[in-house]
């Protein structure tokens, strides 16, 4: 199946690039969400979380308390490597179960820090994508959904690969920035879909192609 990696800052609207893409036929991973579903109440992460950080790392319902852990993380780089030791594996499983399932015109992985770890992502990926958005219209987006500070946001921003490095690695760009209409933000991401149909469907005849030539008689 044709794979695109989907990434993007914090704030660049890649989650709504993504729901397009999903509308129109693509299969989407998203390792968000798979992290969100493993630090849920009852989550598979939940038992490691709490041996590794004790039970001040969870809500009174079990979840993971996401803002205790960021103040941790952000004030010690080590706890934030302890926390991605032990999620990183289930992480990976729980994706690779998804992608292994999957169905559809092409996979879309959707991954906030792909740029982050590109040599794992890099070869199993046919095409990169970027939603690329200036910083202030970042900060602004996340201040208005989340109630985070503008420090607080930017430091988080600071953890994640400078913009530069992710044009730098992308295949392909759309631009979400603060002049970008919805309109604009859908016709780009409906022509990027096109295309990567259209490569999915050549990749895969010639896939197909190199399967028949090697078939013996």
């Amino acid at each position: 199946m044709f794979k695109i990696g989907l990434t993007g800052g914090i704030g660049s609207g890649k989650t709504r690039v993504a729901d397009m893409l999903a509308e129109w036929g693509a299969t989407l991973v998203d390792t968000d969400e798979i992290a969100r579903m493993l630090t849920a109440a009852n989550g598979a992460a939940m038992p490691a979380i709490e041996r590794e950080f004790g039970p001040r790392a969870l809500t009174p319902d079990g979840a993971l308390d996401r803002a205790w852990m960021r103040e941790q993380a952000f004030s010690d780089p080590q706890v934030r490597l302890r926390l991605e030791a032990v999620l990183h594996p289930v992480i990976g499983q729980e994706t690779e179960r998804q992608a292994n399932a999957a169905a559809g015109a092409y996979l879309v992985f959707v991954v906030p820090l792909l740029v982050e770890s590109l040599p794992r992502w890099r070869p199993r990926l046919d095409r990169i994508c970027v939603v690329d958005c200036d910083p202030d219209t970042q900060i602004a987006r996340v201040r208005s959904r989340s109630g985070l500070t503008e420090a607080a946001i930017r430091r988080i921003m600071a953890a994640q690969a400078a913009r530069a490095s992710r044009l730098e690695a992308a295949d392909d760009v759309i631009i979400n920035d603060g002049a970008t209409s919805p309109e604009q933000l859908r016709a780009q991401a409906k022509t990027l879909h096109d295309r990567w149909l259209t490569l999915a469907s050549t990749t895969g005849r010639q896939a197909q192609a190199q399967g028949q030539a090697g078939t013996p008689d």
